[in-house]
Protein backbone atom coordinates (compact mmCIF):
# COMPACT_ATOMS: atom_id res chain seq x y z
CA UNK A 1 0.00 0.00 0.00
CA UNK A 2 1.42 3.40 -0.88
CA UNK A 3 2.16 5.92 1.83
CA UNK A 4 -0.68 8.21 0.76
CA UNK A 5 -3.22 5.37 0.75
CA UNK A 6 -2.07 4.22 4.19
CA UNK A 7 -2.33 7.76 5.50
CA UNK A 8 -5.81 8.25 4.02
CA UNK A 9 -6.94 4.91 5.45
CA UNK A 10 -5.65 5.89 8.89
CA UNK A 11 -7.34 9.28 8.75
CA UNK A 12 -10.61 7.69 7.62
CA UNK A 13 -10.36 5.14 10.38
CA UNK A 14 -9.80 7.81 13.01
CA UNK A 15 -12.63 9.96 11.63
CA UNK A 16 -14.99 6.98 11.69
CA UNK A 17 -14.12 6.11 15.27
CA UNK A 18 -14.53 9.69 16.47
CA UNK A 19 -17.87 9.99 14.68
CA UNK A 20 -19.04 6.72 16.21
CA UNK A 21 -18.02 7.79 19.69
CA UNK A 22 -19.75 11.16 19.37
CA UNK A 23 -22.92 9.55 18.02
CA UNK A 24 -22.83 6.99 20.82
CA UNK A 25 -22.54 9.68 23.47
CA UNK A 26 -25.33 11.76 22.00
CA UNK A 27 -27.77 8.86 21.80
CA UNK A 28 -26.69 7.00 24.94
CA UNK A 29 -29.47 6.30 27.45
CA UNK A 30 -26.91 5.77 30.21
CA UNK A 31 -25.71 8.21 32.83
CA UNK A 32 -22.71 10.46 32.19
CA UNK A 33 -20.42 8.46 34.44
CA UNK A 34 -21.32 5.18 32.73
CA UNK A 35 -20.96 6.76 29.30
CA UNK A 36 -17.53 8.21 30.13
CA UNK A 37 -16.32 4.84 31.39
CA UNK A 38 -17.67 3.11 28.30
CA UNK A 39 -16.02 5.70 26.01
CA UNK A 40 -12.72 5.37 27.86
CA UNK A 41 -12.86 1.58 27.60
CA UNK A 42 -13.75 1.76 23.89
CA UNK A 43 -10.95 4.25 23.19
CA UNK A 44 -8.39 2.14 25.05
CA UNK A 45 -9.59 -1.00 23.28
CA UNK A 46 -9.46 0.74 19.89
CA UNK A 47 -5.96 2.05 20.56
CA UNK A 48 -4.84 -1.39 21.71
CA UNK A 49 -6.11 -3.00 18.52
CA UNK A 50 -4.99 -0.29 16.08
CA UNK A 51 -1.88 1.24 17.67
CA UNK A 52 0.40 0.45 14.68
CA UNK A 53 -2.04 2.03 12.21
CA UNK A 54 -2.49 5.09 14.43
CA UNK A 55 1.28 5.50 14.80
CA UNK A 56 1.76 5.12 11.04
CA UNK A 57 -0.99 7.65 10.29
CA UNK A 58 0.60 10.09 12.74
CA UNK A 59 4.02 9.51 11.18
CA UNK A 60 2.63 10.09 7.68
CA UNK A 61 0.83 13.24 8.80
CA UNK A 62 4.02 14.64 10.34
CA UNK A 63 6.04 13.79 7.21
CA UNK A 64 3.43 15.55 5.05
CA UNK A 65 3.50 18.59 7.35
CA UNK A 66 7.31 18.69 7.17
CA UNK A 67 7.23 18.36 3.38
CA UNK A 68 4.70 21.18 3.04
CA UNK A 69 6.75 23.33 5.42
CA UNK A 70 9.87 22.71 3.32
CA UNK A 71 8.03 23.53 0.09
CA UNK A 72 6.55 26.71 1.54
CA UNK A 73 9.93 27.86 2.87
CA UNK A 74 11.51 27.18 -0.52
CA UNK A 75 8.79 29.15 -2.29
CA UNK A 76 9.21 32.00 0.19
CA UNK A 77 12.96 32.08 -0.49
CA UNK A 78 12.34 32.11 -4.26
CA UNK A 79 9.88 34.99 -3.97
CA UNK A 80 12.18 36.86 -1.59
CA UNK A 81 15.12 36.43 -3.97
CA UNK A 82 12.97 37.54 -6.90
CA UNK A 83 11.93 40.69 -5.04
CA UNK A 84 15.54 41.45 -4.12
CA UNK A 85 16.62 40.84 -7.70
CA UNK A 86 13.92 43.19 -9.02
CA UNK A 87 14.97 45.87 -6.51
CA UNK A 88 18.60 45.53 -7.62
CA UNK A 89 17.58 45.73 -11.27
CA UNK A 90 15.49 48.83 -10.60
CA UNK A 91 18.37 50.44 -8.66
CA UNK A 92 20.76 49.75 -11.56
CA UNK A 93 18.28 51.26 -14.01
CA UNK A 94 17.94 54.36 -11.84
CA UNK A 95 21.71 54.65 -11.50
CA UNK A 96 22.11 54.31 -15.24
CA UNK A 97 19.44 56.96 -15.84
CA UNK A 98 21.16 59.33 -13.42
CA UNK A 99 24.48 58.82 -15.20
CA UNK A 100 22.82 59.67 -18.53
CA UNK A 101 21.76 63.08 -17.14
CA UNK A 102 25.26 63.92 -15.80
CA UNK A 103 26.65 64.99 -19.17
Amino acid sequence: MSNNKAFMFGMGLIAGVVTGIVAGVLYAPKSGEESRKQIKDAACDFYGKHAPEIKEAKKQAMENVDLMKYKLERQFRKINNMVKSNKMLKAKELESAENDFDY
